[in-house]
């Protein structure tokens, strides 16, 4: 039987932690991981903020079991949804069930900055 991973209490400042850009993410499209797998230890979620470049993006992709929510905080930017794409803006959010083909690009002219709420951490299996 597998050792389940010791969580981790986390007060931190935003500042400390560092700009990735994860795989599937191109042309400016960074994330810090604020609460998640490798900060915390969860297994049940991945906190993120976002901020993607003019003309960044994250590519088409899906998710079998895992549910995000995005809540954008500045910029805006065109999330599409199967084949239907929304203009999001500053204070507008989506809940996007495992299923949903998506992708999220950065249209306007300033950075789009957001928090991505994931869970359960992992795409492989639902964490019980």
């Amino acid at each position: 039987m597998s050792k389940k991973p010791e969580l981790r209490l986390l007060l931190e400042k935003m500042a400390n932690m560092p700009w990735k850009e994860y795989p599937g993410h191109f042309g400016g499209a960074l994330s810090k991981e604020l609460a998640g797998p490798t900060t915390t230890g969860s297994s049940r979620v991945d906190f993120r903020i976002s901020r993607y470049a003019p003309a960044a993006y994250v590519g088409e992709h899906v998710h079998k079991v895992q549910e995000q929510v995005y809540y954008v905080l500045e910029g805006e930017g065109i999330l599409t949804l199967d084949d239907k794409k929304h203009l999001m803006r500053a204070h507008d959010y989506v809940y996007v069930p495992p299923g949903i083909r998506h992708s999220f690009t950065n249209t306007g002219t300033d950075g789009l900055v957001f928090l991505v709420i994931t869970t359960p951490a992992d795409d492989e299996e639902e964490t019980r």
